[in-house]
C-alpha cells in the first residue's frame, strides 16, 4: 500500500496534539520535529521537508490558531493543505493538440514502465475519450520491447506501429506519425528506449525525437519505488528535455512515498498520472488534495466513488438494489458481487479510502487472498442452480455433497454460507442507508470490523461539492 509508513509515523505524530484540549507553541514544534523525521525517513528531499515544515510552523503558531476552539483540528487542516501544495494543489489533465493527432512522447530510465503505462494510457483514452490512439514502437534496443507493445496493442485493439530494430527511432516516429495522420488517429502514444542510467546518447536521440515529433505531451514515467533516485532522476530528464509531467509507477509498491512529495517541487512540473498495478486499467489521474488526504490516513472516497462508477455496471446495481428489498439476494448475486469488488483492485486497499477506516486498529494487516474468493466460487459452482437460488435448500446432507464437490471440507462450506449470511445482512442494512460495517469481515473472511459515519461522508462529499462550484466559476 502506498504511503504505509509515513501515513502511520504522521497519524502518530498528528495524534498526540488531538488528544490536547488546549495547544501550545512547544507542542506545535515537537509535532513538527517528528513529521520532518517521518518526512525525511520516507525519502523526501531535505529542501522539500524543510520548505514544507516551515511553511506549516508559520501557520500554525498563529495566535489566531492557538486561541480557537479547536487548534488541532486546525493545525492538522493546515498540513493537509500544505501537502497538497506540495503535491501541486490541482489535478493537471493532458495536454492536447487544437487538431488531431496529439503527440504524447515517454521518456525514462528502463525498467520504469514506459511500455506498460503507454498501454495504460491507451486503454484510459479510449475509456475516457472514445479515442483511436497509435502506438509506435520506437525503443529498438529492446527487441522484448516491441513484443511486449504489440501484445498490448492487441488486448486493447489498438494499432501498433513499429519497423523492428534495424531502423533508426527517429525514422520509426516520422513514418509512424504519417500513418497517423492518414488514418486519422486522435493519438499518438511514442514509447522511447530507456538506459540503466542517464547517458548522452539517450539524450540526444530523445532529442531529436522531440524536434521531429513536436510532442504536446512529454511524460517522464519514473518508478516511485526508487525513492530519491527518482527526484534525481525527474530533474536531469526535466533540465534536459524540459518535460510537460510525471508519470509515477509502481505507486502501489511504495511505502515511503518520497518521491510522489519530491517530484512536484524539485522540478517544478506536475504529476499527472499514477499506476497503482499491474492491470490495464490501473491507472489514476494525479489529484494533489486526494493524495494528501490519503497521506494523513483520512481516505479518498472520491476515487472510491470513481472506482465503483467506472467498474461497476448500474443496471445491475439496480437490479441488486430491488433484490435487497425483495430480500431475494441469493449465491449467483454473491459471487458477482465478489467479482464486481475484486475488479476494483485489492480490498486492503478499497478500505483504507474511506475516511477513518486507516485509523482502526489491525487495518495495516488486513489481507484478501484472491484464491479464498476462487474458494468461495468453487463452492457455489458445485451447488444446484435451485441451491443458488434458495439458499434455505442447504441441509446438512446437501453440504456435504458440495463440499466433496468442490474439493472443500464441510467446515469451509458453513462458513462460506455464513459469510453469506452476514453480507447479505451487510447491503441490507447499507441498501436502507446505514452504514454499519459489521459484514465486512464476513464477506471476505478478512477480520475486519469498523463502522463509517454517515456524517462523515456527508462532511466530505459537501466540501467536495464546494471545490467543484469553485473550480467551475
Amino acid at each position: 500500500m502506498a504511503f504505509e509508513s509515513l501515513t502511520k509515523r504522521l497519524q502518530d505524530a498528528m495524534g498526540k496534539l488531538r488528544k490536547k484540549g488546549k495547544v501550545s507553541e512547544a507542542d506545535v514544534k515537537e509535532m513538527m520535529r517528528e513529521i520532518r523525521l517521518a518526512l525525511l525517513e520516507a525519502d523526501v528531499n531535505y529542501q522539500v521537508v524543510k520548505d514544507f515544515t516551515s511553511r506549516v510552523s508559520k501557520r500554525a503558531v498563529g495566535q489566531e490558531v492557538l486561541d480557537s476552539l479547536s487548534p488541532a483540528q486546525q493545525i492538522v487542516k493546515i498540513v493537509d493543505d500544505e501537502l497538497t501544495t506540495t503535491l501541486g494543489s490541482d489535478a493537471v489533465l493532458l495536454n492536447k493538440s487544437p487538431k488531431i493527432p496529439t503527440v504524447i512522447m515517454m521518456a525514462g530510465l528502463q525498467g520504469a514502465g514506459k511500455t506498460t503505462f503507454a498501454g495504460k494510457l491507451s486503454a484510459y483514452l479510449q475509456k475516457n475519450e472514445k479515442a483511436r490512439p497509435l502506438l509506435i514502437a520506437g525503443d529498438v534496443y529492446r527487441p522484448a520491447a516491441i513484443d511486449q507493445l504489440k501484445v498490448i496493442g492487441e488486448q486493447l485493439k489498438v494499432p501498433v506501429f513499429e519497423m523492428g530494430t534495424e531502423v533508426s527511432p527517429v525514422e520509426i516516429v516520422r513514418l509512424g506519425l504519417e500513418q497517423a495522420k492518414a488514418n486519422k488517429n486522435d493519438y499518438v502514444i511514442i514509447d522511447t528506449a530507456g538506459r540503466l542510467h542517464i547517458d548522452e546518447k539517450l539524450m540526444d536521440e530523445l532529442s531529436q525525437i522531440k524536434e521531429l515529433a513536436k510532442p504536446d505531451e512529454i511524460l517522464l514515467v519514473v518508478d516511485a519505488m526508487t525513492g530519491q533516485d527518482a527526484v534525481n532522476v525527474a530533474q536531469s530528464f526535466n533540465e534536459q528535455l524540459d518535460i510537460t509531467g510525471v508519470v509515477l509507477t509502481k505507486l502501489d509498491g511504495d511505502t515511503r512515498g518520497g518521491a510522489a512529495l519530491s517530484i512536484r517541487a524539485v522540478t517544478g512540473k506536475p504529476i499527472k498520472f499514477s499506476g497503482t498495478g499491474e492491470k490495464l486499467t490501473d491507472l489514476e489521474i494525479f489529484y494533489p488534495d486526494r493524495m494528501s488526504s490519503r497521506i494523513l490516513g483520512m481516505g479518498d472516497l472520491l476515487t472510491l466513488i470513481e472506482k465503483a462508477q467506472g467498474d461497476y455496471d448500474e443496471k445491475k446495481a439496480q437490479e441488486l438494489a430491488q433484490k435487497m428489498k425483495e430480500n431475494s439476494f441469493d449465491f449467483n448475486d454473491f459471487i458477482e458481487q465478489l467479482d464486481q469488488v475484486m475488479g476494483m483492485g485489492p480490498i486492503e486497499d478499497l478500505m483504507k479510502m474511506i475516511p477513518g477506516m486507516s485509523n482502526m486498529p489491525g487495518i495495516e494487516n488486513v489481507k484478501v487472498d484472491p484464491k479464498d474468493v476462487e474458494r468461495k466460487k468453487a463452492i457455489v459452482f458445485s451447488m444446484t442452480p435451485a441451491e443458488r437460488e434458495n439458499p434455505d435448500l442447504l441441509n446438512p446432507s446437501r453440504r456435504r455433497r458440495i463440499a466433496a464437490g468442490s474439493g472443500n471440507s464441510v467446515v469451509e462450506v458453513n462458513r462460506m454460507i455464513k459469510q453469506f449470511n452476514e453480507s447479505k445482512k451487510m447491503m441490507q442494512q447499507m441498501s436502507k442507508g446505514n452504514f454499519n460495517m459489521p459484514g465486512m469481515e464476513n464477506m471476505f473472511g478478512t477480520g475486519v470490523k469498523g463502522k463509517l459515519s454517515k456524517m462523515a461522508m456527508k462532511s466530505y462529499m459537501k466540501k467536495t461539492n464546494k471545490k467543484k462550484k469553485k473550480k467551475k466559476k
